[in-house]
């Protein structure tokens, strides 16, 4: 679900906009100014949110950038699976019970019956850190 519409302008460093159906944080944006036969140009770098992946685009000033919205939750760690990277987790709220990816930040605090904070961007759904 998409909060909100912004222009390539209006996107701050740590705005997160959708590039080609992925998240990205953004890093930088230096806009150039208008001239006498054209609009104000925008070059954004960006790194995606779960892999990290770096993303430098150019785009006119009046380019359209959807936001996400992103939903930040509670789970309790069931178990790990190191070797592929996911976890078994519990929502706090809902009770239900799903396989995720975690970030590498966590690798190492991850364990079984922590509370973690997971974060759903649109239905895309990763671990972020252990709490």
């Amino acid at each position: 679900m998409v909060l909100k519409l912004i222009n390539a302008t209006e996107a701050k460093p740590g705005t997160t906009i959708m590039l080609e159906t992925e998240s990205y944080v953004v890093n930088s944006n230096d806009i150039s100014k208008t001239g006498k036969h054209g609009a104000s140009k925008c070059r954004i770098e960006a790194h995606e949110i779960f892999t990290g992946k770096k993303k430098v685009i150019a785009v006119p000033g009046h380019e359209r950038f959807e936001v996400p919205m992103i939903s930040k939750r509670k789970a309790q760690v069931l178990s790990v699976n190191s070797d592929e990277g996911k976890a078994s987790v519990m929502d706090l709220e809902s009770f239900e019970t799903m396989d995720m990816p975690f970030a590498e930040e966590v690798k190492d605090a991850i364990e079984v019956e922590k509370q973690v904070e997971y974060w759903d961007v649109e239905g895309k759904k990763c671990i972020k850190r252990v709490l």
